[in-house]
């Protein structure tokens, strides 16, 4: 059975970017980074032998959450432990270098994470029959985006698109241009407020007023989607997995009927502006009152705050059976297309779930995929995703939000 080729690399150069620093003169564009002096990248992969990531978005928060690595290296010499002045990476084993784990399959590589490590823990044996491990453990560029404050934003001013924004808030960071991923946006804003928070935070009131997505992709990079691209994210064609032969085979499915995510109440409130209130009184009839709310966003006017609390609303006053974790086990024997969607699928691809109940009768869902993970050993290969309902309808569209419903909406 082929099984994607794993490669994990470990870059004790400075700055966020991956790729090997090229010394000025000798660059391979589109491959290396200019820089005065190269970097030690250090390629692990015969040496590590679990591995386990995550990003994804958290239901609850109702937003991305920082993306975790925890890799385990076996280190019979030591090379890895930050005390071991005879190590060959003495002195370089400090916090926020880079990792980065990537597959191979079919000839075609892929990204599974790359982040920045924030500790070294050591696990030596006990006597010389045992084996001394190195657990490094990660994460994505979230998190470095959650350490670093601003207050004023360069450049900013009302009625800027939202994509530029976060273009403006990127360069308070001095984040690469070259690292990010950014859509021009469908909602302009007020001016930047000035105050002191993290850019993560700073740039997440930025994706809530657009009603958008702001996340690090597997590659490193941040991405923000604005609304028409989400809302329309759906349509795409789902990749159908099944249990009954009609799709790809997969190992394990939870599924899921709460009411954890049904929100038939909502109140968004921008800078500046008075509170705009959407409900749904058959669903508050139904499941009782679900409220959710929302302030100092930036949309230009308190019309476009409505609009963003009827979308909510109209996404999340009602709730359905759901597949919470899909689980695919890449040792499945003839497993070549479950292995290209494990590798390719990420967040907001659609996938069609299917699975046959006990007494013959079928559950069929079609979701979009929120969070990868991938655990990885000598003898497994496993990719779960977890899946949601779309975070905005698809009818929700343009930047009014599209039409809606008023004898399902009321506010």
């Amino acid at each position: 059975m082929t099984l994607p080729t794993v490669y994990a690399t470990i870059n004790f150069s400075t700055g966020p970017a991956f790729a090997q620093t090229a010394i000025i003169g000798s660059a391979v564009y589109g491959t290396n980074v200019f820089g005065d002096s190269a970097g030690v990248i250090v390629d692990v992969s015969n040496q590590v032998n679990y591995i386990k990531t995550f990003r994804g978005r958290s239901s609850l928060a109702d937003q991305f959450q920082t993306g975790t690595l925890t890799m385990r290296i076996v280190d019979q010499n030591g090379d890895f432990n930050p005390s071991n002045e005879t190590g060959p990476y003495y002195s370089l084993l400090t916090p926020m270098k880079k990792v980065q784990i990537t597959a191979t399959y079919d000839s075609i590589s892929y990204y599974l994470f790359s982040g920045f490590i924030t500790s070294y823990v050591n696990t030596q044996p006990k006597d010389a029959t045992e084996v001394a491990y190195t657990t490094i453990t990660a994460v994505d560029a979230l998190r470095l985006a959650n350490l670093a404050q601003i207050t004023n934003v360069t450049g900013s001013t009302s009625g800027d698109l939202s994509g530029t924004r976060i273009n403006q808030i990127l360069d308070e960071i001095d984040w690469p241009n070259t690292m990010r991923d950014v859509d021009a946006g469908t909602t302009y804003l007020l001016d930047d407020p000035g105050t002191i928070r993290t850019s993560q935070a700073a740039m997440q009131t930025v994706s809530d007023s657009e009603y958008g997505a702001l996340y690090v992709a597997a590659n490193g990079n941040f991405i923000f989607q604005d609304r028409s691209v989400t809302a329309a994210s759906i349509a795409n064609t789902p990749t159908v997995f099944a249990d009954d032969g009609s799709g790809i085979k997969y190992s394990n499915v939870v599924w899921l009927l709460n009411d954890s995510l049904i929100f038939n109440s909502a109140s968004i409130t921008r800078t500046g502006g008075s509170t705009q209130t959407a409900t749904n009184a058959a669903s508050i009839s139904k499941y009782f009152l679900h409220s959710y709310y929302l302030n100092n966003l930036l949309m230009l006017t308190d019309a476009e705050a409505l609009n963003y609390a009827r979308a909510y609303v109209a996404s999340r006053q009602e709730t359905t059976v759901t597949c919470e974790f899909l689980e695919l086990d890449l040792y499945t024997s003839n497993y070549n297309s479950g292995i290209i969607a494990a590798m390719e699928l990420d967040f907001f691809d659609p996938i069609t779930v299917s699975t046959t109940q006990p007494g013959g009768s079928l559950i069929t869902k079609t979701l979009q995929i929120f969070g990868v993970s991938y655990v990885i050993s000598p003898n497994v290969f496993k990719t779960v995703f977890s899946t949601m309902e779309p975070i905005i309808d698809s009818f929700i569209i343009g930047t009014d939000y599209g039409i809606f419903d008023t004898n399902v909406l009321s506010y």
